[in-house]
């Protein structure tokens, strides 16, 4: 299968994820489409650059600075910016340069902030190496930082220049990993394309093995999704929030937890299963959706517990969602599989019961504190 070419509409213009599988192999003729560059500078982390890097530099065929972070979640931070710039600077970076982020979505999020404040913007080019990355998180132009109060709170809206996916970069990702990416591909189908669900019910088991024309199908076809959302509203001022079906538990949970029980996709898919009962609770999803979704999402494996967080603090937690509007919490659900919305007036205690007995309903929660 070659290679396909999907737009997404910014406000900087077209810029193209260029999809499929030896894509990396063209990273050089691709990025040549661009212009010229003074200089480039990769940001990436140790364990990504050990297993992706020679590959990328032998593609470019050149070898250009490396500017390494720690990709936890827990490093996801202003600290880690301000690390980031300084090694540009003292790598002679200008605003003619270009920064290629390789990673997965951390990488991806902090990178993309980077660029888009250092000497107020230098070009940026995505290569995702995750399954959430290559999916979701490097399309759209969403970069950003955690603090301490929540996920995502600092940041900016920076389209790149180019995003390179190829998933023949995920075949050497550790089960865990590539099992917590699945949850954004679940998440486009439940928001967008039934027909995508009703696939991953059928043929989750060739997903997990990774068979090579599931996943030709698979990330094109998300990344399909995602272009489409993003070019129709890429500031998040109305469509775009159905991408976060399942995030606002899932922020919730990671703050509760500082960033270091789930990887991101783990939280999502706690999260869409609470969004689900949410959904039941407000009269919006069926049961018989409800049922479907937890069912394929358990199907993913195992997950690390829910923790034993009050769900009142889980709320608060919850309050400082970017979707919040005057302190009232918002919420994605779904009507029914393949389509989403979002609503505003979810009452509180509706909402509290689904945070009590969601551990008991969709799986055990940990026997001792968080």
């Amino acid at each position: 299968m070659k290679a396909k070419r999907i737009r997404v509409q910014s406000s900087a213009g077209f810029y193209s994820v260029f999809c499929g599988p030896g894509a990396l192999r063209q990273a050089a003729k691709e990025i040549a489409k661009l212009g010229g560059f003074s200089t480039t500078h990769f940001i990436s982390s140790p364990k990504v650059w050990r297993a992706v890097g020679k590959k990328l530099q032998r593609s470019l065929g050149i070898k250009h600075p490396l500017h390494l972070m720690d990709d936890a979640e827990s490093q996801k931070n202003l600290r880690t910016v301000e690390a980031l710039c300084r090694s540009l600077t003292k790598s002679g970076v200008d605003r003619k340069s270009l920064v290629i982020a390789v990673g997965g979505g951390v990488i991806g999020d902090v990178a993309g902030f980077v660029a888009a404040a250092c000497l107020r913007g230098i070009a940026l080019v995505h290569v995702p190496t995750t399954v959430v990355a290559q999916v979701d998180s490097s399309i759209g132009g969403k970069t950003g930082v955690n603090l301490p109060e929540g996920k995502n709170l600092v940041g900016a809206f920076y389209p790149p220049r180019l995003v390179l996916s190829d998933p023949d970069l995920l075949y050497s990702l550790p089960d865990r990993e590539f099992r917590s990416g699945l949850a954004e591909i679940i998440k486009h189908a439940i928001i967008a394309d039934a027909k995508m669900f009703a696939y991953l019910e059928c043929h989750l088991e060739k997903v997990r093995r990774r068979e090579r024309a599931a996943m030709s199908y698979l990330i094109p076809r998300n990344v399909e999704i995602k272009a489409q959302v993003v070019s129709r509203d890429e500031r998040e001022s109305g469509l775009r929030e159905i991408l976060n079906f399942g995030h606002t538990f899932a922020h919730a949970l990671e703050s509760a937890t500082h960033y270091k029980r789930y990887q991101h996709g783990e939280a999502v898919a706690w999260g869409m299963m609470a969004a689900a009962l949410l959904g039941h609770e407000a009269g919006a999803t069926c049961a018989n959706d409800v049922s479907r979704i937890v069912s394929l999402i358990r199907r993913l494996g195992p997950l690390p517990p829910w923790p034993r967080v009050a769900p009142k603090a889980l709320l608060y937690a919850m309050r400082s969602d970017k979707k919040s509007r005057g302190g009232h919490l918002r919420f994605v659900l779904t009507p029914r599989i393949g389509k989403a919305a979002s609503y505003d007036r979810i009452p509180l205690d509706a909402v509290e019961r689904v945070l009590h007995f969601a551990p008991q309903l969709l799986g055990s929660s940990e026997t001792s504190g968080a």
